[in-house]
């Protein structure tokens, strides 16, 4: 019964193991054939690596070079559009310059009428009070009313004043002064608003001939700051000594108007120094003008603007202005 088992189960496993002898020939023949792990080379470079290497330093040399001539380029064009921007500012300054003076002219033409036309309104009034009291001997104070009991004097102590006009204002200040034999106080500071005499400040200064004296020694060297703005000094000047009961003159010195508005300067007196019932004001506002300017080339503007700031100060403020024709 063994032997013939075993009989059985043989040709069964023969047929297997040829097959499989028959696959792994197969998978040999297969790897022979392909020749696993070449590489296959496509297409092959008829150019060198270093002549590739080369050709691109070439490149980028002459890349650089363009680089450099287009930047030098651009330097150029900016340093012609500085050069352009000069030249337009320059012309901008110029043009500016052309149409002040333009302006300038205008302004001086429109002044020089309102000047005449205040030399005749001037002279009608100086016939009136010859008419009504007795004459003065006095060229400055013509036409000025001198009816005040308590007179101030406010001067412009700029360098334009000091330098060319100073001896002439101690001059008129005495002869103001010799236009009133008698005055119940007096007072003097400069368009600043600072006094001659600080002490007195909120005071006033008892008229005398030896007090008169004193200021004539004092004002050759008494040279406060000015900013060539009289209305300080105005405003100071009403605001201290301002009483519905007393007639107070203010006379106003100067040469120059250095302020950017004459509205602001004319409501900022119409505040402090107001109308009455009559329509009048307490304070009278005189005004001298100095002609300085006008001998100075180039700065006749700022006397015509001073000029034309006190004519309307003193018109709307009971007072006169007179210009004076020479320094000396």
């Amino acid at each position: 019964m063994s032997r013939r088992a075993r009989r059985e189960a043989q040709p069964v496993s023969l047929s297997f193991l040829d097959v499989i002898t028959c696959g792994f020939g197969a998978i040999i023949l297969l790897l022979t054939i392909s020749r696993i792990g070449t590489t296959i080379v496509l297409e092959r470079s008829e150019t060198p690596r270093s002549g590739i290497i080369r050709e691109l330093q070439e490149q980028l040399f002459q890349l650089r070079g363009e680089v450099t001539v287009l930047l030098r380029d651009i330097d150029e064009q900016q340093a012609q559009l500085a050069a352009r921007a000069v030249r337009v500012e320059d012309l901008r300054a110029t043009l500016a310059g052309l149409r002040n003076r333009a302006e300038e002219a205008a302004v001086r033409s429109n002044i020089e009428g309102e000047l005449r036309l205040a030399m005749q309104t001037l002279t009608e009034e100086m016939q009136r009070l010859l008419a009504e009291r007795d004459s003065v001997d006095n060229d400055l104070v013509g036409g000025i009313p001198v009816d005040s009991e308590y007179i101030i004097f406010i001067i412009d102590t700029s360098g334009s004043m000091v330098e060319m006009s100073w001896r002439t204002a101690l001059r008129q200040i005495n002869a103001v002064l010799d236009t009133y034999p008698r005055v119940k106080g007096l007072q003097i500071m400069n368009d600043e608003g600072r006094y001659m005499f600080p002490e007195t400040r909120g005071q006033w200064l008892d008229d005398s001939a030896a007090r008169r004296r004193t200021i004539s020694t004092r004002m050759p060297t008494w040279q406060p700051y000015s900013n060539s703005s009289p209305v300080e000094g105005i405003i100071e000047a009403i605001r201290t000594y301002y009483s519905p009961e007393r007639k107070i003159s203010l006379y106003v010195f100067g040469d120059d108007f250095a302020g950017s508005s004459y509205k602001k300067v004319l409501d900022a007196v119409e505040t402090v120094n107001p109308k009455n019932e009559r329509g009048e004001t307490v304070v009278r506002i005189h005004g001298i003008g100095f002609p300085g300017l006008f001998d100075a080339p180039g700065q006749s503007a700022g006397g015509w603007r001073y000029a034309t700031l006190m004519r309307e100060l003193a018109r709307r403020n009971g007072g006169a202005f007179v210009g004076l024709e020479s320094s000396q």
